[in-house]
């Protein structure tokens, strides 16, 4: 376990997670997502960096074990979700919320065994994490099936996240805590 990562009580995670993304909020606070900035994010931030690392061992704690992190359930406990935090001064105004959603047993039937949520859209963009809870898991990107590291769905971009393989968690930061979900797929935004 990262140093950064302290055996607090589990109220005090979010803080946790603050203190580890503010710097990497500072960093991307002037960046429009698209396929360019999803490059660099893997290369810089993707699995392996000690970011990406802390990030996901602390959400992987936050939402399997300690229910502080996609808590509320959107289809069961298969989908599931949370804003940890809200667009703030000190995010540099990114919301943080956290993503729970899995493929298993393909309740949809699908016929590519995915597990489709909720259809929204990006006004502003979206800087996804991708964590994978099962070897074989992934969220749909932009620019395919990610299993692990970053998706960057571009300003005014909408979608239905997809997993497929398992269960995966997105950690995804949104521009001015922007997302739009509307009643139907073809309303504009």
């Amino acid at each position: 376990m990262s140093a950064i990562i302290t055996e607090a009580p589990a109220q005090e995670r979010k803080q946790q997670l603050l203190a580890l993304c503010r710097p990497f909020l500072a960093e991307v606070k002037s960046m429009t997502p698209d396929t360019d900035v999803e490059r660099w994010l893997n290369e810089k931030y993707g699995p392996g960096s000690a970011f990406y690392d802390d990030v996901a061992e602390l959400v992987k704690r936050g939402v399997l074990q300690e229910g502080w992190a996609a808590d509320v359930e959107i289809d069961g406990p298969r989908y599931r979700r949370a804003r940890l935090i809200p667009p703030c001064e000190e995010t540099f105004w990114f919301s943080i919320t956290s993503v729970y959603m899995d493929s298993t047993g393909n309740p949809q039937n699908r016929p590519d065994g995915s597990y489709r949520g909720d259809y929204h859209g990006h006004p502003y963009g979206e800087f996804n994490m991708v964590i994978p809870v099962d070897d074989s898991a992934a969220l749909a990107g932009p620019n395919g099936w990610c299993h692990a590291g970053w998706t960057a769905p571009a300003p005014g971009s909408r979608h239905y996240p997809e997993a497929k393989g398992g269960a995966v968690i997105a950690l995804f930061f949104l521009p001015a805590g922007r997302i739009h979900y509307p009643e139907k797929e073809s309303q504009s935004f």
